[in-house]
């Protein structure tokens, strides 16, 4: 029997620490064994060479034979595509209304040949390189056919390029339902092997974490970290991050004993327009209002602002309209909005008839929304120049002679009407466009609207800003916004942020993102 001395709180906290550790490392093992994981093909660089002598990185070399024939400014690249998820990709699950399923593009390079090999112990994948199936090439962009993998399947594509330096970028572009296209880290035959192996690394960072786990159990052991004001505030301001600000209020009511928080988004201009206006007639009621806004519309009239999160929006499409994986140009959207192009025929090339003859509707937002004004300043560069012209965003019957363009109160509005109207475009925050029925997300100059791709560095996805949380000055230290502000910086608080599908700025990536 143990002694009663040993039943410290410590003692018993770093027992049920281990007890924990042990059984998420045996869970996760179960997991990865046995739950299937979404569907995932992954590409890794190993090889970018230069061949030539002249190129702007310097690297020099000595050639012989056919490699000394036009071969000044050559490059070699070899590419792995694979299969790293835990379930079958069969030919169907390509997304692109093209007959290849990916793209390889190589920035600022042209493909001069193209050689594919397979493992030794797979015999099938050769038969799918084919012209017929979309195996082709043409200046940087290598279209590669829609092959079947199974988990752990893999091919290799050896490129020979011109005309660019190595160390360019090299994405491989596509959409494979109910999963992703994403790159891998691929260790080069320069790269040093790690002084670790991976097995050791991993029990390594078990251990920290698990230690970690008790200091921050110890530490906080003893009392709720959140300091709870009581009162009254009001949450005005963005719709588009109003689904945030509700989960966290009804969060900080359930943790907080006497704390009111009523949330009344109208749209960002409106909220601090409205929090400017009280702050000039009474400061005492301004101090229980917090304004939410996307982009940093309260700077200007003297508010004081608070950088929460980096908000992702996209450009909507009905259901109906198929732009391809790349879809619309920063340029063609522009035109969109002009009012320059009336039906889809003109936008999509090669469009069946019932696309081509839809006319264009433009559902747009008030002159109050935040997410209008940061498609015009990140999108656009201007404001939307066409006409409202319809209360009900329905084009009129007959010859389409100008383009169809209404104006909405809220996210919401905006969403269920693109999905209602045939031929509707509009705009959204993007983790409620892309649970929305009837709607597709629309990619802007090739990149997605995707927050892990952003997170990464791997996209210029333009149609993004910073969601700030404004007041009158600086709330006071015993105050239910200062309190509510200060939780929305608890890590639990980030975790409702990014499932919601905005980034933290309070982690080390998001610093830097709300920075730039």
């Amino acid at each position: 029997m143990l002694p009663v001395e040993w039943l410290s709180a410590e003692n018993i906290v770093a027992v049920g620490t281990a007890v924990l550790g042990v059984v998420a490392s045996g869970f996760m093992l179960w997991y990865e064994r046995r739950v299937p994981h979404k569907k995932r093909i992954g590409y890794r660089v190993q090889m970018d060479n230069p061949i030539g002598d002249d190129l702007s990185s310097g690297r020099a070399n000595v050639r012989l034979g056919v490699f000394d024939a036009d071969m000044d400014d050559a490059t070699l690249v070899l590419l792995r595509v694979e299969n790293d998820g835990g379930q079958n990709i069969d030919r169907d699950d390509y997304t692109g209304p093209e007959p290849h399923g990916l793209t390889a593009v190589f920035t600022d390079r042209t493909i001069r040949g193209v050689s594919v090999t397979q493992p030794t112990d797979i015999d099938h994948l050769m038969d799918h390189f084919t012209p017929q199936r979309g195996f082709s090439y043409e200046a940087n962009r290598l279209r590669l056919p829609r092959v079947p993998l199974n988990p752990g399947d893999h091919y290799k594509l050896l490129v020979l390029l011109s005309g660019g330096d190595v160390g360019r970028d090299i994405r491989l572009r596509g959409g494979i339902r109910n999963g992703e296209v994403h790159p891998n880290r691929s260790a080069t035959p320069d790269d040093k092997p790690p002084v670790f192996s991976l097995p050791a690394r991993i029990f390594s960072g078990l251990l920290t974490l698990s230690v970690l786990a008790l200091a921050t159990i110890v530490v906080f052991r003893d009392g709720n970290p959140i300091e709870c004001e009581q009162g009254e505030v009001t949450v005005i301001g963005s719709t588009a991050f109003e689904p945030v600000i509700s989960t966290l209020a009804k969060q900080y009511e359930g943790k907080c004993e006497g704390a009111e928080i009523d949330v009344e988004t109208r749209g960002s201009e409106a909220g601090v327009a409205e929090l400017a206006a009280l702050a000039d007639r009474s400061k005492n009621s301004a101090r229980s209002v917090i304004a939410f806004s996307d982009g940093p519309l309260g700077d200007r009239l003297g508010l004081t602002g608070k950088k929460v999160a980096l908000s992702v929006f996209t450009l909507v499409v009905n259901d109906g309209i198929e732009l391809g994986p790349d879809g619309l140009s920063v340029q063609q959207a522009r035109d969109i909005y002009k009012g320059r192009y009336k039906r889809w025929g003109e936008v999509i090339p090669g469009a069946d008839k019932a696309t081509a003859d839809r006319p264009i509707v433009l559902v747009s937002r008030g002159d109050s929304s935040g997410t209008r004004q940061v498609f015009q300043d990140r999108v656009l560069g201007q404001w939307e120049q066409a006409q409202s012209t319809s209360l009900d965003c329905r084009p009129p019957a007959g010859a389409v002679t100008s383009v169809t363009r209404c104006e909405l109160p809220g996210t919401g509005d905006v969403l269920d009407k693109v999905a209602e109207q045939p031929g509707a475009i509009g705009y959204s925050e993007l983790s409620v466009a892309a649970a929305h029925k009837g709607v597709r997300t629309v990619p802007l100059d090739g990149d997605r609207a995707n927050v892990d791709e952003i997170e990464r560095g791997d996209s210029a996805y333009p149609y993004r800003d910073i969601e700030y949380a404004y007041t009158d000055g600086t709330a006071p230290d015993d105050s239910l916004a200062a309190g509510f502000l200060a939780y929305l910086d608890k890590e639990s608080s980030r975790q409702v942020i990014r499932t919601h599908g905005h980034l933290p700025c309070g982690t080390p990536v998001g610093l830097k993102l709300c920075r730039d």
